[in-house]
């Protein structure tokens, strides 16, 4: 992932990456958390709030940008969520802010009319990475989720949150064998900095009881 920003960054464009998922998985803190770990690599960062579906969604966004001290692009509840996409990426392209992140709302892989909404706003952002964002606690129904919306969006990769509650691991090597797609990330609690590299020999471990 830092790669591709860096490639971005040196060629004077701001590298979009949109994050897909169902509600209830951690999604917008984990953008937050993303946030974070790219400031501290010295990358100017906007906040895109393309949920404009849930209550909630946009203050929930507003008040990780004011703490991190990044610019959020807004509309109001029930607007398109594509032109939020779009305007966020024009911010960012009018200003030299290096990286995007656009939070979409969380739907269920069977909701036809989300799921076109999504591949609308995917559409319009041109993002350079589609990242899948799934609760590890919820195991099979992850795994379901990440092959869905591989299906219709063809994410590039994903974050499993709450991995420090999962006793094995074991969702993140069934998310990576069912879209052949790396585990970017896990989240291991609440707070900004609780966003690690994944690394698979841990989850290996953990399974054959070594930790």
């Amino acid at each position: 992932l830092m790669e591709i920003v860096e490639r971005k960054r040196r060629s004077r464009k701001p590298c979009v990456i949109v994050f897909v998922g169902i509600n209830g998985t951690g999604k917008t803190t984990t953008i937050a958390k993303l946030a974070h770990i790219l400031l501290n690599n010295n990358y100017s960062v906007v906040l895109a709030c393309s949920d404009t579906f849930r209550a909630g969604s946009i203050e929930q966004l507003s008040l990780h940008a004011q703490r991190l001290g990044v610019p959020m692009i807004k509309h109001q509840y029930g607007s398109d969520a594509a032109a939020v996409a779009y305007d966020a990426v024009q911010y960012a392209e009018a200003r030299g802010i290096n990286v995007v992140l656009i939070d979409t709302a969380g739907r269920m892989q069977t909701n036809k009319n989300l799921l076109s909404e999504m591949e609308k706003i995917i559409r319009v952002a041109d993002p350079d990475l589609v990242i899948f964002v799934g609760d590890s606690l919820s195991g099979n129904d992850a795994v379901l989720q990440a092959e869905e919306f591989n299906k219709s969006v063809h994410i590039d990769g994903s974050i499993l949150t709450k991995m420090d509650a999962d006793a094995k691991g074991g969702a993140a090597i069934s998310v990576t064998y069912v879209t052949k797609k790396p585990v970017l990330y896990v989240g291991t609690g609440q707070g900004y900095e609780d966003l690690e590299p994944f690394n698979p020999e841990t989850i290996v471990d953990r399974i054959l009881g070594k930790d």
